[in-house]
């Protein structure tokens, strides 16, 4: 038995999540699609693959005779605009997965702590930058304390809509929250560049670890292991190169990061996230992160709750 869900957004995000759970997913079906703009193309396309739309946003969407049935909302639009969709959502005792940085509820980065909200009714996918760097910073705490972690997330300034540049500032906050609270970093900063190379470049992000002495093997192959789980949800999330050790110098202002100052290694990776084109281009693989990983974890939602409903 499917999950119904329904999206708030005919923008690209919203268009490319409803593409993507009519072709790729056998958990939950599409029921409906809100909007505030009555010629978005997300719209048109969803009347033409038969989906029930509205043009009056979240208000228009619990009037709908499909919504009875919804039990996951997706949130793609502002950050601005949800808090009054989580508060009207919340009273009719629906689920949310939001995608903008309004971080109303816990941060989930699907394989990182992907099983540990499911009973929330919000949750986080932080920010497309947080989706794709974050498994990193997590993935070398893992192996060895990280004392800062610090990343830097390209996108081609043609991926990048009105909702991301209105959000920037929440763009920097929540991923720099949840590289600490998701990440496990002790200290966490976040950076956006808007690249308005022609052609577009792909998504590339930068992850930089400052740890203590650590065994290189290991935080590679933890590393490793993490792009590979990633890869079966995001197929074009890649390493670009070898994962980088520099041992920091004595006297390099890095060490004030290390608790009292002791032996500092800084370890960086270097990403590349290819989208799927679905709906969007493939350069935008910013875009393509953040829909793939709400659908990872409105999948997980759903598997939670049949096992719960499941005869004994």
């Amino acid at each position: 038995m499917s999950t119904k869900v329904a999206v708030i957004g005919s923008g690209n995000i919203g268009t490319d999540l409803m593409i993507k759970i009519l072709r790729l997913s056998d958990s939950l079906e599409i029921a409906a699609m809100a909007g505030i703009d009555p010629d978005s193309d997300g719209l048109a396309r969803a009347r033409r693959l038969k989906v029930a739309t509205t043009h009056q946003g979240v208000d228009g969407l619990v009037e709908l005779d499909e919504f009875a049935e919804v039990s996951v909302v997706f949130d793609a639009t502002s950050a601005g605009a949800h808090r009054r969709h989580d508060e009207v959502l919340r009273s009719l005792g629906r689920k949310v997965v939001d995608l903008t940085p309004a971080a109303l509820g816990p941060y989930v980065v699907p394989p990182v702590n992907g099983d540990e909200h499911l009973d929330a009714l919000n949750v986080n996918m932080v920010t497309c930058g947080g989706q794709a760097t974050i498994p990193v910073v997590a993935a070398v705490a893992v192996v060895t304390p990280v004392h800062y972690g610090e990343i830097v997330a390209s996108i081609s300034s043609r991926s990048a809509g009105p909702g991301t540049r209105a959000n920037i500032d929440e763009f920097t906050g929540t991923t720099s929250s949840a590289i600490e609270k998701v990440g496990g970093a002790a200290r966490g900063k976040a950076i956006i560049v808007l690249n308005p190379a022609e052609p577009p470049l792909i998504m590339r992000d930068t992850v930089y670890c400052l740890v203590g002495e650590c065994d290189d093997t290991a935080v590679t192959a933890s590393v490793q292991e993490m792009v590979a789980r990633v890869q079966t949800y995001v197929p074009g999330y890649r390493l670009k190169q070898k994962v980088q050790f520099e041992r920091v110098a004595p006297d390099d202002p890095l060490r004030a990061l290390a608790p009292g100052g002791s032996g500092a290694v800084k370890v960086s990776v270097f990403l590349e996230v290819e989208g799927a084109a679905h709906y969007l281009p493939a350069y935008a693989g910013n875009l393509d992160i953040m829909t793939s990983a709400a659908l990872s974890t409105a999948e997980r939602m759903a598997a939670h709750r049949a096992a719960e409903v499941a005869p004994r």
